[in-house]
């Protein structure tokens, strides 16, 4: 017998139907192992040794791998093929040969790009040895992840109390979250106008131009920032006696389709198209790869999706060319298939790019087998990878220059036409954020040069320049890729963990930093500003992709790094607290402190009217305080709910509704805030809607609170069913109603803004299902005093019951093998102790209390306080186990 280790159950239960009976396959369950969550897990004095610990999970799952080794022919390493791959299959290899389970047996490793079954019989026929230089790369950046993590941020909680932690990539996405907040703050939007002017060709066709010169010079986007300017530019059109075209210009533009999938384009497509985030998009692509169950028979929907090459296979490319020519025709395949490089410098060890592992298995085939979000990705690939070996698209843009008689003005019109669709036909690449006025205008009519134009009406058109857009998760890991920090398998988990450390939060799908974000963004940018620089993060990431080609020994790169790093620890040990509140006061005064235009100094306290507000620190963190302390003690907290002062007035007159002629008011009650029609005269309770998560306070005015009031409001009917669909707030939140059906609004769903097909979709979505009670696993017999003995799955683990009591098993005790005899005692041993509980309960419920000698003033204080506190306090009782 031969075993195969990978790292799922549902891969494994895949594979082992390709292998036969010859083989077994068993599941490491991911790592085996790690460096323990503690101080000396590296040592860099020991020349950076590092100590594995097999945790309590893992350990029944290595127990396992060492029993089916034994006895065993040979043992086949068969995890992902990527550098965690490889890590995870040397720690299981390094596991048994600790534990003396390998002997003289032969391990080999095998990978494959794809769980299907020629791509498995292929990789068995070529085993190899565990990839060394692969395994150094994972060290040396396990190393440097728990040396920054463990060492920076123990400085944090000392210097900065209330923050979480740092770490080596997660600090630098953070610092650009942070950076284009700040941006957007300071941010002046500029005015400017443009002139269009609508024309008539002598067919009688009609279109429109934009004003490109004015007085014979060329305008730039701020020569007309003021309405006068715009006028008198637009009087100087209408002044014109006539126009004429004097220049056409048309030329054909190719587009080409994009490449195949990368981890990185994959993240940010299914983000923009499918409202994905990263972490679920890799759930689900996991969930692909590894099989799914079509027709009674496991298979692999597409290839290893962790990788940032974006070639194809040969086999691959022939058949998307194959059904490109059968279902779009000959003219949609390109005289050469195409073939992609990645601009990557170590594309993810030179893997393929994600793509269907049968081409030929079209979504709509296998649309039944798959739930929702994986169809919608299984799609998303499949045209994606289509559509990269389809002809380029066609694209006939012409420009036309029109100017009066006298050449002093000048008008431009643009348009655009496909002449032959070619790969958009099937697929369309989104964007985060289009460019500002940008457009490829629609087709203009047919006209030539000398042409005489009619001129129609002339409108003058008021802009005002935005500020740079909040990152999404697409075009942020779209900025992480660009700047080389991280790779691609690691983006996912970098946006969660921000997240889930209240670092930052999504809104509207777009990332705004917390306040405490931005505290540990101005620390570390403050005092350890080289190991959060952009340049020196995407070199460091360039340094272990040469560890993994073998071209640098990993731990010269841990040596260098720890070097001046440790230096830079050691160097706050002598940092005060006045030095840290000076530097993130001057860093953060703008934000926490912003100029509202009134002339009023924004520090000023607005209890004591002298002392200046300023950023402290406390036992919990930081807090604006009074600088006129202990006199003055205002203080307040960040705000972290959108910048509402807390001590502001509770009540906020927003204006009179039209139609009743009662006023609206923002208040603020034990539960939030909310808006109020009307006053509270304690006959009749005035109407009044909470906020919902995505309006800030600050951001509340009339028409918003006339809009929320107006809630519940009617969406349509469903399709289906024809009922009508309602949007409103109740005690839990934001929802939508379908007949008597409640659905809870998503968190990027806006109540005031959702429509009738989001609504739709919603409602087809399940209901979130509630905890499992517990599971029977399985009878072990008749108990000898009577009734049936069971074991259980749990909340809290596996346990054995009887007649109303219950017994967790051992930690080592594997619930499919413990027997009735094992399970008597234990039932007994807990019995016993449910026992001993109720009598010693029962005993110093009924025993005196025992007098305590104390000293005379001792005893004048307690008398007096106990006449304070004359309420007995209610006893405390210990519940006895229960079943999970």
């Amino acid at each position: 017998m031969k075993i195969v280790v990978v790292e799922s159950p549902a891969k494994a239960r895949t594979i082992n139907k390709y292998l036969g009976t010859e083989y077994k396959v068993v599941a490491s369950y991911g790592h085996v192992r790690d460096l323990p969550a503690k101080d000396g897990s590296v040592l860099p004095d020991s020349d950076f040794a590092m100590s594995w610990e097999v945790d309590g999970k893992s350990e029944k799952h290595v127990k396992t791998i060492v029993q089916a080794v034994r006895g065993a022919d040979g043992l086949f390493l068969a995890t992902d093929p990527d550098r965690e791959g490889e890590a995870i299959s040397w720690h299981v290899n390094e596991v048994l040969k600790a534990r003396r389970a390998l002997k003289h047996l032969d391990v080999k490793r095998v990978v494959f790009n794809e769980v299907t079954k020629n791509a498995v019989l292929e990789a068995f026929r070529r085993p190899r040895e565990i990839d060394r230089e692969l395994v150094d790369a994972y060290l040396a950046r396990r190393a440097l992840d728990y040396l920054v993590g463990f060492t920076l941020s123990p400085v944090l909680w000392r210097k900065l109390p209330g923050s979480r932690s740092a770490g080596r990539v997660q600090s630098v996405a953070l610092r650009l979250i942070c950076e284009r907040e700040a941006e957007i703050e300071a941010f002046k939007p500029r005015e400017y106008w443009t002139i269009e002017v609508e024309f008539r060709t002598e067919a009688g066709q009609t279109f429109t131009a934009r004003l490109t010169h004015l007085d014979g010079k060329r305008l730039d986007r701020f020569d007309l920032d003021t309405e006068a300017k715009a006028r008198a530019a637009a009087d100087a059109i209408l002044r014109a006696p006539e126009f004429a075209v004097v220049e056409i210009d048309s030329r054909q533009v190719r587009r080409n389709p994009f490449p195949p999938f990368t981890t990185s384009t994959l993240q940010q497509e299914a983000s923009r198209k499918l409202g994905l985030s990263a972490s679920r998009t890799m759930q689900i692509a996991q969930r692909l790869y590894e099989g799914v169950d079509i027709a009674g028979e496991t298979v692999g929907l597409i290839t290893y999706m962790r990788t940032d090459g974006v070639a194809i296979s040969g086999e691959a490319i022939a058949a998307a060319r194959s059904l490109i020519g059968g279902e779009f025709g000959p003219r949609y395949v390109p005289g050469e298939p195409r073939v992609y490089r990645s601009p990557a410098k170590n594309a993810q060890e030179a893997h393929e790019a994600i793509r269907p592992t049968d081409i030929d298995r079209k979504p709509a085939d296998i649309a039944a087998d798959l739930d929702r979000d994986q169809r919608r990705l299984y799609e998303l690939i499949w045209k994606r990878t289509v559509a990269s070996q389809m002809a380029s698209a066609l694209l006939d843009q012409v420009t036309v220059d029109i100017a009066d008689p006298a050449g002093r003005l000048r008008l431009r019109a643009t348009g655009s036409v496909v002449v032959f669709d070619g790969f958009l036909a099937l697929y369309q690449e989104d964007r985060d954020d289009a460019a500002e006025e940008e457009s490829e205008g629609g087709r203009l009519p047919a006209m030539r040069q000398g042409e005489r134009l009619a001129r129609g009406t002339v409108e003058p058109k008021q802009h005002f320049t935005q500020p740079p857009p909040r990152y999404s998760e697409a075009s942020l890991v779209k900025k992480l890729e660009e700047l080389g920090i991280g790779r691609p398998s690691t983006y996912a988990s970098i946006l969660q963990v921000l997240q889930d450390r209240a670092y930052v939060r999504l809104e509207q799908r777009r990332f705004l930093p917390e306040d405490r974000g931005r505290l540990v963004t101005a620390f570390l940018t403050s005092f350890f500003e080289r190991y959060v620089e952009y340049g020196f993060t995407a070199d460091l990431e360039n340094q272990l992709d040469e560890v993994s080609g073998g071209r640098t020994d990993w731990k010269e790169v841990l040596r260098n790094f720890w070097r001046d790093f440790s230096a830079a620890i050691d160097g706050t040990k002598e940092l005060t607290i006045s030095q840290v509140l000076g530097a993130l006061d001057a860093e953060l005064g703008r934000h926490f402190f912003p100029d509202d235009g009134s002339g009023r100094d924004p520090r000023l306290c607005p209890v004591c009217g002298a002392g200046r507000l300023s950023i402290k620190l406390g036992k919990f963190g930081a807090f604006i305080g009074c600088s006129d302390y202990p006199n003055c003690r205002y203080t307040r907290p960040f705000a972290l709910d959108g910048g509402v002062d807390e001590n502001a007035a509770a009540d906020t007159p927003l204006g009179t509704d039209p139609a009743s002629g009662l006023a609206i008011t923002l208040k603020k009650g034990p539960y939030g805030h909310y808006v109020q029609l009307g006053a509270d005269n304690g006959e009749l309770k005035p109407k009044r809607v909470a906020l919902p998560r995505s309006i800030k306070p600050a951001d509340v005015d009339l028409d918003t609170a006339l809009r929320l009031l107006a809630l519940p409001r009617e969406l349509g009917r469903h399709p289906e069913t024809g009922e009508t669909i309602l949007a409103g707030i109740g005690r839990f939140g934001p929802y939508i109603k379908h007949g008597a059906a409640f659905k809870s609004l998503a968190p990027d769903d806006d109540v005031l803004t959702i429509g009738l097909n989001r609504a739709v979709v919603l409602l087809a979505e399940p209901a979130a299902q509630r905890r499992p009670g517990p599971r029977l696993l399985r009878e072990l017999g008749e108990h000898p005093e009577g009734g049936t003995v069971a074991v259980y799955a749990g909340r809290y683990g596996p346990y054995v019951s009887h007649d109303g009591v219950i017994a967790s098993l051992p930690r080592t005790a594997d619930p499919d093998t413990f027997s009735l005899d094992h399970a008597v005692p234990l039932l007994a041993a807990q019995r016993q102790r449910g026992k001993r509980r109720q009598r010693k309960s029962v005993k110093s419920a009924a025993a005196p209390a025992r007098p305590r000698r104390v000293a005379a003033g001792t005893q004048a204080r307690a008398t007096a306080g106990a006449a304070k506190n004359t309420r007995a306090k209610k006893p405390r009782s210990r519940p006895g186990p229960r079943p999970g």
